[in-house]
């Protein structure tokens, strides 16, 4: 696995990547991470891709992990502005087709650009990401937007440990903790680009956006969903695999908000069937 750098229109994007041995002819895969989390959340499933031929690509957000952390003069911090990065540095990596993996919130981004280029996209999996307008943001999260209280928590290297250990549902090592506080440690911009963040979520708006765009959306879609989630309900990915053909859901009865963290293996192969199998 390689970690790269790449500057596309003034922002820095931050990305691992893994290039398998044996390619598979199957498009690349692209994957992008939630809150407060960053890149390092697919390690496992990236290298457990490439075993099995797979390219992947996965790229921190601006203001998350080591991406740069603009001021929000530069960077607007809303889910326009990530999705116009988003588009601008796929097109710097020179991606013409690839397939799109999004878990959590923030991810959901990576959605509604799925939505708006289908001419990018060959498959579509969502691991445990907001997809109703019912959705609340957690209390964990909310209080980060918080006037005040935001500007503190959100410079605590700790809030990683409650938040992903919160949403995971089970202890995750030191040394991998160690990696998701670092950009904590090393500057306080990214606690104040998750407070603008979170600040600028509105995820009634995008949410609405998303449930009008699976009425359109025709790429085969897996959403691998870890049933025991503390934050998001699995009532709204069963609805939606028994409204639309092309959305199939797999459960992961013990997984919760994180499911990558816990169960790389089981998500790995999830993936690794949904794409080779031949679209119907």
């Amino acid at each position: 696995m390689t970690e790269n750098s790449l500057i596309v229109d003034s922002l820095s994007w931050f990305y691992r990547e893994t290039t398998p041995q044996n390619p598979s002819d199957k498009p690349p895969v692209l994957m992008l991470h939630g809150l407060p989390s960053h890149s390092y959340t697919w390690r496992d499933v990236m290298l457990n891709l490439a075993d099995n031929g797979f390219g992947a690509i996965a790229p921190d957000w601006i203001g998350s992990g080591m991406s740069g952390k603009p001021d929000k003069r530069e960077f607007a911090y809303t889910a326009q502005a990530y999705q116009q990065g988003l588009s601008a540095f796929i097109e710097a990596l020179g991606l013409e087709k690839f397939s799109l993996v999004v878990q959590g919130f923030l991810a959901s981004v990576g959605i509604q650009y799925a939505f708006t280029h289908p001419q990018k996209i060959d498959r579509l999996i969502i691991l445990n990401t907001p997809l109703s307008p019912s959705v609340k943001l957690p209390w964990l999260m909310k209080q980060w937007g918080v006037p005040f209280m935001g500007d503190m928590v959100t410079q605590d290297p700790l809030l990683v440990d409650r938040t992903l250990e919160g949403g995971s549902g089970f202890v995750i090592p030191d040394e991998h903790l160690n990696v998701y506080r670092k950009p904590f440690l090393k500057s306080s911009a990214v606690g104040r680009a998750l407070l603008s963040t979170t600040q600028n979520l509105k995820l009634s708006q995008t949410m609405t956006e998303i449930e009008t765009g699976f009425s359109n959306w025709q790429h085969p879609t897996l959403i691998i969903w870890g049933m025991a989630d503390p934050w998001l309900s699995s009532e709204v990915p069963a609805q939606l695999a028994t409204k639309y053909s092309n959305v199939e859901l797999s459960q992961l009865k013990e997984a919760k908000h994180y499911p990558q963290e816990h169960w790389p293996q089981e998500v790995s192969e999830e993936i690794v069937n949904f794409l080779r199998r031949q679209a119907l």
